[in-house]
């Protein structure tokens, strides 16, 4: 296992590298450059000037999260192919840099949604929280402004302005989308750039809906055992993989999260991984909490015995973590929760390695 921290980069993230580098056990980062728009090529000059800035406090930089992919790839449009290009070119200059994974989702319109951003927790904390009853009486737009409004003055992830500029249009272009559509778009998109993975050992790991359904009316396939073992069979190499987060699926009550890392682990398909608890309050209704088991609905112990025992020797993070101690950052990604969540799991992943070995 690979303990690594998300971070937005100098400029957009409240969040130092050398804090991150004094978090034990946390080894890297998954990096991101939010400044270059869906579609466009990631120039290797800022890929290195990036890297090197990583590495120079004493971290890797093995993980983007993520390149996007451009909505007339989602949708299909004629213009589709020169945002591949582009999305190839990227690979390959990531590739050449020492990259060898890319987070990255196809979400229609919208990554991850929620209906509050610090809704506030009996013990002061403030978390991210999802009403699926709350969002059908809202306007996309008005969810827009108002998830802008309260992001204290970060750059949300899934949110950038040049995505979401033409929202009321984007969504027309999506009257008549449905599941099977959208799968044969994601096929045309993996046959196109899997042989350039393979060529410069970059693996794709696709993040799961979040949340694990559909949101208005706009289709999302990637929720489920059965859609996850569906993708992987599009193009069926090793480079064609997934980010197994266990936020985003176990949403939904229908995914057994440490069943899911065993079946997907055994076919060597989870490149990356992001480990969080949530609080199920109702169907389709949930909260953010700490990491800790007893604060929400998982069984973080099982979640963690199951990549050990497949035998995951890949990327892991921390996921969103709550806003506490005072801290004003971009929500779920401040400093204090995760660091306190990469601890935990820490501890967890030496709990079970000592245990096993001293059952041989």
């Amino acid at each position: 296992m690979n303990m690594i921290f998300r971070w937005f980069g100098e400029n957009d993230d409240s969040v130092t590298l050398d804090q991150i580098r004094q978090i034990p056990g946390v080894r890297g980062i998954a990096g991101f450059l939010p400044d270059i728009p869906a579609g466009e090529v990631w120039p290797m000059e800022r890929i290195l000037e990036y890297k090197n800035n990583i590495e120079s406090h004493g971290l890797q930089l093995e993980v983007i999260e993520s390149v996007n992919v451009h909505e007339d790839i989602k949708l299909g449009l004629p213009s589709r192919d020169k945002y591949i290009e582009n999305y190839k070119e990227t690979i390959k200059n990531l590739g050449k840099s020492g990259v060898r994974v890319i987070c990255y989702n196809f979400m229609p319109v919208f990554d991850w949604l929620r209906t509050d951003l610090a809704y506030k927790l009996p013990d002061g904390s403030e978390v991210m929280y999802y009403d699926d009853d709350k969002l059908k009486g809202m306007d996309p737009v008005k969810l827009v402004e108002n998830t802008e409004k309260n992001s204290n003055g970060f750059l949300l992830p899934g949110w950038e302005p040049d995505r979401l500029k033409e929202l009321k249009n984007v969504l027309k272009l999506y009257d008549g989308m449905d599941e099977e559509k959208l799968f044969k778009n994601y096929k045309y998109f993996l046959e196109a750039i899997i042989p350039t993975c393979e060529k410069y050992d970059v693996k794709m790991a696709v993040h799961p809906d979040d949340p694990a359904w559909n949101v208005f009316g706009l289709p999302r396939i990637v929720h489920s055992k059965e859609n996850l073992d569906r993708i992987i069979g599009l193009v069926d190499s090793p480079y064609n993989g997934i980010t197994l987060c266990s936020g985003s699926l176990g949403s939904s009550t229908k995914n057994n999260i440490p069943e899911l890392i065993r079946y997907f682990g055994a076919k060597k398909r989870i490149h990356f991984a992001h480990v969080r608890n949530i609080k199920i309050l109702s169907e389709k209704h949930f909260h953010e909490v700490s990491h800790l088991s007893s604060d929400g609905s998982f069984d973080m112990f099982e979640i963690m015995k199951a990549f050990y025992d497949v035998g995951f020797d890949g990327y892991i993070r921390p996921d969103h973590g709550r806003m506490i101690w005072g801290e004003k950052a971009r929500p779920g990604y401040g400093l204090y929760d995760r660091a306190l969540g990469a601890a935990y799991l820490n501890g967890l992943w030496e709990a079970i390695t000592k245990m096993n070995n001293r059952n041989r």
